[in-house]
């Protein structure tokens, strides 16, 4: 039996306060709305009972953000994507910001377990004046463990319509993405974190966010793994490759509470969810 479930979230604006208002389909729902630095930014964690995807589920996600509201939205666990011969599963959201609006979208990893056949799909659209930050992890079975990711396929799609698309599959039988130094390099955990904007960012504003991204870079063990480039006037980007993901997870959380202080003038407020 295949689960489906779907989730719309709307983040409004009310005096000084973001409220988050959302409806749900099926086994996936939104914590209580926390506020740990102020009324301004509405934390939420979203949350999927079942904790995994075979073939045929799909979670479906749809976000809006109002003029002048600020939402950040995370996961207490991995999104896992096990083996299946049932067909395809597909994780994806599509959410659109008005102007002024603000959106952290920051799932744990995706983990594409040996035998999956995944999607992971984001779209997201931003009204001039509209910012947001958002991350996509994906760890390629679990090496720690043993359970390398041997059969199987993952998909991944991350699109900011008119400006950036970046589309991938990663097949498990194909070496030569896997395995040579033009691909993985043997690396079983890509990251990407992506800081996005509805107009195009001032050249001396994405300088001083590339800056401290690379001085955060140079400090990290990845450093020989992972680069930021601003491939579009209204995109700013930070790759890597890691062994597994604790590194990459922890050198995300450092750029991402540092382009929040250089951005938007805002701490690095960890949701709480992040320290179960």
């Amino acid at each position: 039996m295949s689960w489906l479930a779907s989730l719309q979230l709307d983040y409004t604006r009310e005096s000084d306060r973001s409220v988050a208002r959302y409806l749900h389909n099926g086994p996936l729902r939104v914590l209580q709305s926390l506020y740990p630095e102020g009324d301004a930014v509405c934390h939420n964690v979203l949350v999927h009972p079942p904790s995994g995807l075979v073939g045929g589920d799909t979670l479906d996600m749809h976000v809006t953000v109002g003029e002048g509201a600020h939402g950040l939205v995370t996961t207490p666990g991995a999104t896992r994507f096990y083996r299946s011969e049932a067909g395809l599963a597909t994780q994806q959201v599509h959410a659109r910001l008005a102007s002024g609006a603000r959106l952290e979208w920051l799932p744990l990893e995706a983990i594409a377990y040996n035998g999956c056949d995944g999607l992971n799909r984001a779209v997201f659209e931003l009204s001039p004046g509209a910012e947001m930050m958002t991350w996509d992890i994906t760890a390629l079975g679990l090496p720690a463990a043993d359970l390398p990711f041997a059969q199987g396929t993952f998909r991944q799609h991350m699109e900011i319509p008119g400006v950036w698309l970046e589309r991938g599959t990663i097949s498990a039988t194909d070496t030569r993405l896997m395995d040579s130094p033009l691909g993985l390099a043997g690396q079983r955990c890509m990251a990407t974190l992506v800081f996005a904007t509805g107009s195009a960012i001032a050249g001396e504003r994405s300088e001083r966010a590339l800056a401290c991204a690379r001085d955060l870079l140079e400090a990290s063990e990845l450093r020989l793994s992972a680069g930021a480039t601003s491939p579009h006037q209204q995109v700013i980007v930070l790759r890597m490759l890691s062994p597994v993901t604790e590194p990459a997870m922890q050198l995300l959380r450092q750029v991402w509470a540092a382009w929040r202080h250089e951005m938007w003038g805002l701490p690095g407020a960890v949701p709480r969810s992040w320290h179960l």
